[in-house]
């Protein structure tokens, strides 16, 4: 170390006198005395100030250039030391030699500069003021086609840098993209696939371009998905194949690169693993099946893509995912549910499908988890299943297959995921009045649907519960269901519908409450006064905002609730008909119409 003070002080006298043997001596010696200790060689060069004189030996014509570069990089391993180096105004002369034509001096012009970005806000803005990023990417495009070592080494290391540069900054990311970086990577990875240090780099940039949404775009206008297929099928290492995957999930998100993906041949891929490794107890192994099958699951939720892999269903990719559902495997058989809820996103394939025995398929497997099961697979299960019973073809079909018996053992679950599907697919199965009756005089389904109505932490919950409440009643148009909402104390969850701010949920509530005073108003008299009723009804009439079909139906429920003495008196004390006669002149002319009606009424009763 009393060498190197020695070293740091002769330089000093150097850098002014610029003799270039004893500066290469010098640099020789700082180079081997950071090789030794880095930490603290880089700590006596920011305590000597030396690295001020630095910027001015990075000269293009100097014989010592690419050793001083190296210096830079080395000392700018140390987090210390890159806002030291910007400081020095080492950042422009740096930029000004990636115009150089020696290959050492851009190396380590290319390292330094990328050491200097690592993690450093300072050295990214510096990088980002000089223009740095436009002429390593302008020398790219340029060195692209060389595939001599020397030139892939340097390739590598200005790939490296734009990471480094760009890494985990969106701003600086999106800059990248609008210099279009994409199409120079994708390229690099096509023509360098033999590279491994090279192609890694391409993977790890790519992973983080990907995660912006602006990327999806130009990288859906290469060839990346074949490239990255390509690259795939050569791989035998974990790690490598781990490395492509995260390129893959978030490009796969991209509906016009999932049909992309899929006409490379990604589905093989993924299938092959999946046989590979589905009877391994591997760690390794595990995590595979698992990203591939959720990749298979993925490259699903696009409809195009979808439909192709379908194929009428009788496509080889529908067969085998088929035969995941009664696997061992809790991740295939997740995989495998959530793949049919995919399917099932349009009448065709539904009707293909519950035509073919999927619903016995999939109550087999809720049936595995009834007890202490697996609450993804049951999520996933309960989805598909409410998506095959959208086309009304396939719900008389799903009921007499049992399915909702099948629902119904998963009333007592706990977990608002499994609670939301199991509402969902009953809703979706009860359009038969026969299964609305039916469901409807279920105490133990309407208690719970009541108990969920106020699950204020889970919106998703309380709206699907409210909303199979009112189906039962409209479905069902009985008196036996809606006596049972009422001894459940369910009445009251309706009329706060009434108020909900989706206009699609108001309806349903008010149109299960006029059954209600049509049907049964004496027995839901005391719960509909409780409620406030009359007050909210008037409330939507008298609010601009109500949508026609609520006003509508605001007034058809106030003409049915007139057959009660007390909720008569409550219509009468409030001025409603102020309200009402407003209503004739409604633009929409049913609203006009039933305001008429409804006038005749108030007035005939007052």
């Amino acid at each position: 170390m009393d060498n190197l003070s020695d070293t740091l002080k002769k330089l000093k006298i150097t850098a002014v006198d610029r003799t270039e043997d004893s500066l290469e001596g010098c640099l020789d010696c700082l180079l081997q005395a950071l090789a030794q200790n880095n930490l603290e060689t880089s700590e006596k060069i920011q305590g000597s100030g030396i690295l001020q004189l630095f910027a001015s030996l990075l000269i293009p014509q100097s014989s010592c250039t690419a050793k001083v570069a190296n210096v830079i990089a080395e000392v700018a391993k140390n987090e210390f030391m890159r806002t030291p180096c910007v400081d020095a105004g080492l950042i422009s002369p740096l930029v000004q030699l990636l115009h150089s034509k020696d290959q050492e001096v851009l190396l380590q012009t290319g390292r330094a500069l990328g050491n200097i970005c690592y993690d450093s806000h300072e050295g990214r803005s510096a990088v980002d003021q000089a223009g740095g990023a436009q002429v390593v990417i302008d020398r790219l495009r340029s060195l692209c086609s060389r595939t001599d070592p020397a030139s892939e080494k340097l390739l590598t290391v200005f790939c490296g840098m734009l990471m480094n540069y760009s890494n985990e900054n969106d701003s600086l990311q999106a800059q990248l993209i609008n210099m279009g970086v994409i199409p120079t990577l994708v390229k690099l990875l096509g023509i360098h696939c033999q590279n491994s240090a090279l192609t890694e780099m391409c993977l790890v940039a790519f992973g983080n371009l990907a995660e912006l949404e602006s990327s999806k775009e130009q990288f859906a206008s290469t060839n990346i998905a074949e490239e990255l297929v390509k690259l795939f099928k050569k791989q035998i290492e974990h790690d490598k194949k781990e490395m492509i995957f995260e390129v893959l999930a978030p490009l796969a998100e991209n509906d016009a690169i999932k049909l992309q993906l899929v006409e490379a041949g990604l589905v093989e891929c993924l299938l092959e693993i999946v046989q590979q490794k589905v009877d391994s107890d591997k760690e390794d192994d595990i995590a595979e099946l698992k990203t591939a099958s959720d990749l298979m699951v993925l490259l699903l939720l696009g409809d195009e893509s979808m439909q192709k892999l379908f194929e009428g269903g009788k496509g080889n990719v529908f067969q085998r995912v088929l035969s995941w559902i009664p696997s061992n495997n809790h991740q295939l058989q997740l995989a495998g549910a959530l793949a049919i809820a995919n399917f099932a996103r349009n009448d065709g394939n539904c009707i293909h499908m519950v035509d073919n025995g999927i619903v016995e398929k999939l109550m087999d497997l809720l049936d595995r988890h009834v007890e202490d099961g697996n609450v993804t697979v049951q999520h996933a299960a309960l989805s598909a299943l409410r998506n095959l019973a959208i086309p009304v073809v396939n719900k008389a079909k799903m009921l007499s297959a049992g399915v909702t018996e099948a629902v119904l053992k998963f009333l007592k679950s706990e977990m608002p995921p499994v609670q939301f599907k199991l509402l969902g697919t009953l809703r979706m199965l009860i359009d038969a009045q026969e299964a609305a009756e039916q469901l409807g005089k279920n105490v133990k389904l309407v208690e719970r649907l009541v108990e969920w109505c106020e699950a204020k932490d889970h919106a998703g919950v309380m709206g699907e519960s409210n909303r199979l409440l009112s189906a039962l009643i409209r479905h069902s148009k009985s008196k036996d269901v809606i006596k049972t909402i009422v001894q459940s104390g369910g009445i009251k969850h309706l009329v706060t519908m009434a108020t909900s701010e989706h206009v699609i949920m108001q309806n349903e509530a008010l149109v299960a409450l006029a059954l209600i005073a049509a049907l049964e108003l004496v027995t839901a008299e005391k719960d509909l006064e409780s409620a406030k009723l009359v007050q909210i009804l008037h409330r939507l009439l008298a609010d601009d905002r109500s949508a026609p079909e609520i006003k509508y139906n605001s007034m058809v429920l106030i003409c049915a609730l007139m057959g009660s003495e007390s909720l008569h008196k409550e219509v009468q004390d409030l001025s409603f008909l102020d309200v009402v006669s407003k209503l004739r002149s409604h633009e929409n002319k049913s609203v006009a119409q039933q305001a008429s009606l409804t006038e005749q009424r108030l007035t005939v009763e007052s």
